[in-house]
Order: structure tokens, then sequence, then C-alpha cells
């Protein structure tokens, strides 16, 4: 096979890591590179693996049940306890949108100078109507390319002074020491190892059998299943390293210019842009503005779409970004239901770069015991017949789901 049809083949894997690098994404990536210069480098090289692991199990059981995360916890959990899971994802997911279109809106305005709150309306509108009108699938392969301005931060690297042995050094040897630190570190794992984006790409797997006619569920067909799962590694393995290779591009971009002179603290979108300002001049704050705007409109779908998922899923209605409003009512119910409360983060006190920031702290501590049900899920015979994961799989699934309560508990256990 070519490498013009592997890349074919990219899909869901792909998307989930476009929408890794959402506003929150980088919000905690700049407030890392500030604060603490290249010294959480390593994060993002011990993230990598338990990112792959996570959204391989995720996706392995929409591939071969044919059917949702949330409809597989009902073989693992009482019914009133994936309820309360359920609830906690959906209370997160609509703290993140809503600090997702906060941030959109700061962007916007900051780059224009007039309009923050109007272009916040605005987005979350829009948003909402691309949701229930065109196909996600659609509109997501062209906002992709919006995305691409992230590699702006590539660029930086190379146009600053870095001192590469110190990077190499921080990212190879890990190191916390404050209370602050392993705040950071939860909030660099909850928002590449986000518990929407199971619920995601697991739905995005059956969504796919539906729209690909000769593809069947794995426990159907299962002579698909070698090919199913060397394109499901193939698709993982890049969208989650191009996450990470963008997420280590600001950690040093910022490193190198904010916290290199002294600006540690992120509080605005301002702040945060200012990196740029060495590979793009004048044109700085418009390209950060459109990197937060591009994946804010990439993001915002999946965590609304993983909200309506998983209610749907649990209560057995239909559910797909592809279907019209009227075809799946309680679905886009759901999908308004938490965007619209969102708004109202705008007109908080709060700076929306910190709330993004804590957003990614809450994923991190709500990626618990979501990883503890996606585990028990995808290791159960009774649920995934002979595709349980393999014993590789289980390893890594596990020392995520350890090293997320880990972090979690440290963040409250260390002294500040």
């Amino acid at each position: 096979m070519s490498m013009l049809d592997q890349i074919k083949r990219l899909g869901p894997g792909l998307v989930t890591g476009a929408a890794d690098d959402d506003p929150s994404g980088i919000a905690t990536y700049s407030q890392a590179g500030a604060q603490f210069g290249t010294g959480l480098l390593w994060s993002m090289l011990f993230a990598y693996p338990l990112m792959v692991a996570t959204q391989l199990a995720s996706a392995r059981v929409g591939r071969v049940t044919g059917k949702g995360l949330g409809h597989s916890l009902k073989a693992v959990m009482p019914r009133w306890l994936i309820i309360m899971l359920v609830a906690a994802l959906f209370v997160a997911n609509t703290i993140n949108i809503g600090a997702d279109l906060a941030a959109m809106g700061e962007a916007a305005g900051m780059t224009l100078g007039f309009g923050q709150h109007g272009f916040t309306i605005l987005f979350a509108l829009a948003s909402l109507l691309l949701q229930m009108f065109i196909p996600y699938d659609r509109y997501a392969a062209i906002l992709k390319w919006l995305t691409l301005v992230l590699l702006a931060y590539v660029a930086l690297v190379f146009m600053v002074k870095v001192d590469w042995g110190q990077a190499l050094h921080d990212l190879i040897v890990p190191h916390l020491d404050t209370r602050q630190a392993v705040t950071t570190m939860v909030a660099i794992l909850g928002t590449t190892i986000s518990p929407f984006l199971f619920f995601w790409q697991a739905a995005q797997e059956v969504e796919e059998l539906d729209q690909v006619e000769e593809r069947q569920p794995l426990e159907e067909a299962e002579h698909q299943a070698q090919d199913a799962f060397t394109r499901i590694r193939l698709d993982t393995f890049t969208g989650m390293a191009v996450s990470n290779i963008v997420a280590l591009a600001i950690m040093l971009g910022t490193a190198a210019t904010l916290h290199a002179h002294g600006k540690t603290d992120i509080q605005s979108a301002a702040d945060a842009a200012k990196a740029l300002q060495p590979v793009a001049g004048k044109l700085a704050f418009a390209i950060f503005s459109l990197g937060i705007i591009g994946t804010g409109f990439l993001a915002v779908p999946v965590l609304a779409g993983a909200s309506g998922y998983a209610v749907c899923e649990v209560g057995g209605w239909s559910a797909s970004l592809q279907d019209k409003p009227w075809r799946a009512r309680v679905f886009y119910t759901v999908i308004a239901l938490g965007m619209m409360p969102g708004i109202g983060l705008d007109w908080s006190p709060i700076s929306p770069m910190k709330a993004l920031f804590w957003c990614s702290v809450i994923n991190g501590v709500v990626a618990v015991p979501v990883l503890v049900a996606l585990m028990l899920v995808v290791s159960k015979p009774s649920v995934m017949g002979e595709f349980t994961a393999p014993l590789s799989l289980k390893i890594f699934g596990w020392i995520t789901t350890v090293a997320m309560a880990d972090a979690a508990i440290a963040m409250i256990a260390v002294p500040g």
C-alpha cells in the first residue's frame, strides 16, 4: 500500500489529535512553558504512550462492538454509577466548552479591537448550527487547515535562542518539586488524556461503520480484524504524534520567549500571543487568534458531541453528527444544553486563559474514573468477545489510570 493510500486511511485518530490541541491545550502548554521553561517537556514524552493506549482502547471498543463507549459501560457497572460518570463528563465538557468559546471570543476581540462578548455568542451559535446542519466530517476537513497555523510555534523554535542541551535534559529527566508544578502536570495530562476523547473516538469508529458500507463490527466480521487494527494503530499513533509535536513546540516556544524574559504568568490571550512575535511580528496576534479559533471550532463539536454520545448511548437514543436534528432530537438537545451555559463564562471575572488551564486540571481528575471504566470494558470477553485488549494495551492502559490518579492525589498532597 502506497504512502498516499496510508494517509487516506487516517480518520478518527487524526481528528482526535487535532482536537487535542484545542484552546485549553494551547493555554496549558503556553502556561507550562512560560512558568517552568523547559522543565516540564518530559511530560509530553511521558504522556505519548499513555495517550496512544487510551485512544487505541477507545477505538477498539467502537470498532469491535459497533456501539459507543457509553453503551458498553452497561456491561461492567451499575446504571446509577454510569449516570454519575456521564454527569461528571457532561459538567467537565460544559465548562471546557465555555472556556473554549470565551477564549475564541477574546482572541477575536484582541485582534480586531472590539466585540469580545459578541464574538463569543457568534462563535457559539455558528458552531451549534454547523453541528446541526452540516455533517461534522465535511467542515472538519476544512477546519483542520486552520490548525496548521499552530506550526508557527514549530518555526518559532528555530528562530529564537533555545538551550538545546537543557531542553534535551528536561525532555528525558522528570522533575517535579512544587505543588504548582504538579498541578500543571495534572493539567497537561488532563488536556492530552481528556475523558471526552475516549467517548468521541469510540463513537467515530461507529460512525465510520455507517459511512463505509463494507465495514461491519468485528464481532460480526472477524475477517476484517487485521486490517481494522492496522488502520487504527496507524491512525492513533500518527494523530497523537502530531498532537504532541505541536504541544512540545508551544512549550519550547513560550519557554524561549516568555519565560526567558521573565513573563511567567499568562493572564490573557494577548500575553500568550506575544510568544509568537519573534516569528510573526505584527501578525502574532492574528496568527494566535486563528489558531485559537480554528482549534476551537474543531474541539467544541468534539466536546459537545462526546456529551451527546455518552448520554444517548446510556439512554438508548439515536446519536450521530451525521444525522439532521429531527432524526436525533435528544442528541442535539444535549449538545445545545452543553453549549449554552458555557457562554455565561465569558461574563465571569475569570480570565479565559486561566479558565482553559483549570479546565485541563478538571479533565485530569475526571479522567481517572472514566479510565477505570474504559479498561474494564476493553478487557471484558462478554463485551469484546475474542478481541479483548492484548496484554501490552492492558498494561499501558492501567499504567495510564494509575498515573492520572497519582498525579491528582499528589496535586493535593504535595506542599505548596
